[in-house]
């Protein structure tokens, strides 16, 4: 019989969750993990496409990402990365912009040659930040307006905010924006184009062999088990309700939304402590998913700097990672950030491909209905944590409010914004401490 250091329970079979249980099954812990949808992964599920699995919503990483690459590595699976240069592109004014590489920069002709040179000299201010907290102070409109001019904002920045985050754009703290311009500026090749990487598969197929390499060290992942409560016992244990069943252990550690995390211990928690979880306002996301018989056009990630898209992005994944591995299919992802009270949001599928149509029909003039083999729609209703102003006040400790108790979601991860890369940093720095 084995025997084993401590019980602990980790509810939310995402990365965060599926990292810190890796590790400390590892170390010989008893790792127990409660996933309330019937696949591990989190927002990095995957559907069954023509040829390899399809991600549900859009993921790459950046040549940066060192985390995630230091996981794939334990797991002995590192031939399964792949790393392509990639085309990003702006749509503004109804035409497709190339903006991938310095020179494209300069040739962007929709902004006047002084303001291109403002735009590439903002970018590289951006990237020689050294001490985030001195931005914490300021949104992202005030900081990039004072980088890069009213012009340069109005017409490159202001777009992707209002699109992201829509009536939260106002909000947004300048550390959220440094973060993106530093990640994307910092993932690049020898002639300055933007490289990513992305695993072979679908990003699912990481999450799963995460998991079978917990059970392989005699722990448990188990599905359709969403958590209902949190409560502390007697015998400073803790008690884990989920799906009419009792999981006791030593310690619990809790990957959800702050909220939602705060819904389950409201039994028992301090009033300010849980309205601390349900300060931060999360935006939810709707990304439609086409499986064409041709392609859009030549760029992975188009930019839409046009109010009039519903869309903030359109990225077109087999850009990136070849038709042939879809069967030759083109795959597209159309995203949306929004407030989960938005219409869209409460759109069917069938509602919402009607809707877009006339949108990418206005985008694209050659498309045609008869180019969809299929589409899909996938919804998730805390995609995004909105970073304000001294957003580092505001994230709850990884400690929670009774010991054994810990806490480790995406709005804790910070000053980098959510993603798989820093969930898996986060949940190894967790598993670093009780281990």
């Amino acid at each position: 019989m084995t025997t084993f250091l401590k019980e602990i329970t980790i509810i939310g079979g995402g990365f965060a969750g599926l990292s810190a249980g890796y590790d400390l099954a590892r170390a010989g812990h008893k790792v127990t993990v409660l996933e309330a949808d019937d696949f591990v992964g989190g927002l990095a599920g995957a559907f069954e496409g023509d040829g390899e699995r399809i991600d549900r919503f859009y993921h790459h990483w950046f040549t940066n990402d060192l985390e995630v690459m230091g996981l794939i590595e334990n797991l002995g699976m590192l031939d399964e990365v792949v790393t392509n240069p990639t085309n990003t592109g702006v749509y503004y004014n109804k035409s497709v912009f190339k903006l991938s590489t310095p020179m494209d920069l300069l040739r962007f002709s929709p902004l006047p040659f002084m303001d291109r040179i403002r735009l590439g000299v903002l970018t590289l201010r951006a990237r020689g930040v050294k001490d985030w907290r001195r931005l914490e102070e300021k949104t992202a409109s005030e900081w990039l307006r004072q980088l890069g001019g009213a012009r340069v904002y109005e017409m490159m920045w202001e777009p992707l905010l209002q699109g992201k985050f829509g009536p939260y754009a106002e909000k947004v703290s300048a550390v959220w924006f440094w973060n993106k311009l530093k990640l994307r500026g910092g993932s690049r090749g020898s002639a300055g184009e933007e490289r990513l990487a992305y695993f072979k598969g679908s990003f699912a197929r990481l999450a799963e062999a995460t998991a079978e390499a917990i059970r392989e060290q005699g722990g448990e992942v188990h599905l359709n088990m969403p958590a209902k409560s949190i409560a502390p016992l007697p015998d400073n244990r803790w008690a884990v309700e989920a799906n009419g069943n009792r999981f006791e252990s030593d310690v619990v550690i809790a990957t959800p939304a702050l909220p939602l995390i705060a819904d389950m211990i409201e039994d028992w928690a301090e009033a300010d402590y849980l309205n601390s979880l349900r300060r931060i306002d999360y935006l939810a996301n709707v990304c439609l998913v086409l499986e064409l018989d041709r392609s859009l056009s030549s760029t992975y990630w188009l930019n839409v700097n046009d109010p009039s898209f519903p869309f903030v992005g359109v990225i077109e994944h087999t850009n990136f990672e070849s038709p042939e591995t879809y069967g030759g299919k083109h795959i597209v992802y159309l995203s949306k950030y929004l407030p989960h009270t938005d219409e869209l949001y409460a759109m069917s599928p069938d509602e919402v491909m009607q809707f877009s149509l006339p949108h990418l029909k206005m985008m694209f003039p050659d498309f045609q209905d008869d180019w969809i083999h299929r589409f899909h729609v996938w919804k998730a209703r805390w995609s995004q944590p909105v970073v304000e102003k001294h957003y580092s006040q505001l994230i709850p400790s990884e400690t929670g409010p009774r010991e054994g108790l810990y806490i480790c979601s995406m709005a804790q991860i910070y000053p980098e914004d959510r993603g798989t890369n820093y969930a898996i940093r986060e949940g190894r720095k967790i598993a670093r401490k009780l281990a």
